[in-house]
């Protein structure tokens, strides 16, 4: 490379072109500058447009010397609080003499956690792009139910060789871990989809769409084997039961979404904060009631169902039901996450506490591992590029909400019950499921903050990066 630019140095200073070229670089710099050429950079010192994927800006520092800043990414620090909502959560709980101070009522966690996941569904909902599901109706299948079930096959065969766990624990293990936690990918897609980040491509829809039928056959399978591990209920029953909760999800769902697009009629007052209330007490209403009704799955989709027809029905003047609802987000955000980190509790991963450091990891990464290769493959034949499957694979991983809600579910039916052994399983499938929640949700939440501004497009001219920004008056008076 030396002798090249030296060769191309003295033919530029030859006499037949009268050009005084200037001569080369000191010696400890011609190998950066040949290689900022290989980059497609200019060797001197201005300013010059390159590609998104490159992110460098040149400055001069002097003749000779070149600096490069690489740019920083505007959502990674959004996507940090939830990962530090996470932490605090986790050291509220696990810290000794913090714990003795904080009491955190269990049944108050949990209302508060589904009032929070009933309020991001909603946002999830009237985030949704028509155009975009329709053309992916196909792909979101496919990406709700493959990744879904071979995470939840392969952690099973892992956990049942590594760990020891009989077959229908090994599946208890894996339908525990397949799930997505929408509390931790639809924050982030909407952020995504506000910044205009893949919006033409329908890739913050497809995901958040998916999330509520990857949950529903997770809940599904797990409640079908911990019948099969108690023998409660039939086998049939329990598998019955999985096709009602969509069903009955999507039947409410419709109902009600048909019902608030017409009540509160247009001509009364303040129409959007009873529009607002309406569909945020309703989604509540559905994520409890299902679970009263011993069909916690439905609620979820419900909910994301009857926003998303809602938001069909208001068309314009749902942007300002958003930003109501972004308001209630913004209160029960660092309650969703920091409940969510308090349910980690490392005091309950004791009995066997060599899974804790590495076989447990190990089923974890492999079943991971499987997890975003089926994703990817689930996505080859979709319109994608490959830097956005690539995007789409990788955000399909965090866990976090479904693992607090139904990790300790097994733990809890086998203390009941006095069985050591069956205590011992649980504490397993329990421990396995602190670890994801540990390593996925925060990585998870970078790695879409992070990955996504520079694996996915954005268009030049659009507006779908804008937010409305009225003001309290707008909002009271509906106008």
């Amino acid at each position: 490379e030396q002798a090249e630019w030296q060769a191309t140095v003295e033919r530029k200073n030859s006499p037949s072109t009268g050009r005084n070229f200037q001569p080369e670089p000191e010696p400890g710099l011609g190998r950066a500058a040949i290689c900022l050429n290989r980059l497609g950079l200019e060797r001197t010192g201005k300013r010059r447009k390159v590609s998104s994927q490159k992110r460098f800006l040149l400055t001069p520092k002097n003749k000779h010397v070149l600096r490069l800043k690489r740019l920083t990414c505007p959502l990674s620090p959004t996507l940090c609080w939830a990962a530090g909502m996470l932490l605090m959560g986790f050291l509220l709980r696990n810290i000794p003499a913090v714990t003795d101070a904080v009491v955190i009522n269990f049944k108050w966690s949990a209302s508060l956690r589904n009032i929070a996941l009933a309020i991001i569904l909603v946002r999830a909902g009237l985030g949704l792009d028509p155009k975009a599901l329709r053309k992916l109706k196909a792909v979101c299948v496919r990406v709700a139910a493959g990744p879904c079930l071979m995470e939840a096959c392969t952690a099973a065969l892992i956990s049942h060789f590594l760990l020891g766990l009989p077959w229908v624990w090994a599946f208890i293990l894996g339908f525990v871990l397949c799930a997505v936690s929408p509390a931790v990918v639809v924050p982030s897609m909407l952020l995504l989809q506000k910044e205009g980040y893949g919006v033409e491509q329908g890739i913050p829809t497809l995901l958040m769409a998916a999330g509520s039928f990857d949950d529903v056959l997770a809940i599904t399978g797990f409640t079908t084997c911990l019948g099969m591990a108690f023998a409660t209920g039939s086998t049939w029953y329990n598998l019955l039961r999985g096709v009602l909760e969509v069903a009955g999800g999507m039947v409410a769902g419709i109902l009600l979404g048909f019902l608030i697009q017409y009540f509160p009629s247009v001509d009364q007052k303040h129409i959007v904060m009873k529009r607002s209330f309406l569909v945020l007490g309703l989604s509540v209403f559905a994520v409890f009631g299902s679970g009263v009704a011993g069909f916690p799955g439905s609620g979820g989709l419900c909910t994301l169902v009857l926003a998303f027809l809602a938001g069909l029905g208001w068309r314009a003047e749902k942007a300002r039901v958003e930003e109501v609802v972004g308001w209630a987000w913004d209160v029960f955000q660092p309650l969703l996450f920091g409940l969510i980190g308090a349910e980690i509790r490392v005091v309950h991963v004791d009995l066997r506490p060599h899974v804790v450091p590495g076989l447990g990891i190990a089923s974890l990464l492999i079943a991971l591992l499987v997890r975003i290769l089926v994703t990817f493959v689930c996505v080859l034949r979709a319109g994608f590029s490959r830097r956005e499957k690539v995007f789409i694979a990788l955000a399909w991983m965090p866990k976090a909400t479904v693992q607090a809600a139904i990790g300790s579910t097994a733990l809890d039916m086998a203390r009941a019950k006095g069985d050591q052994d069956l205590e011992k399983y649980g504490m397993d499938v329990l421990t396995v499921a602190v670890l994801a929640i540990l390593l996925t949700a925060p990585v998870g939440a970078l790695i879409i903050g992070l990955c996504g501004p520079r694996l996915l497009q954005r268009p030049k001219t659009s507006a779908s990066g804008e937010r409305v920004k009225p003001n309290l008056s707008t909002f009271f008076l509906g106008t």
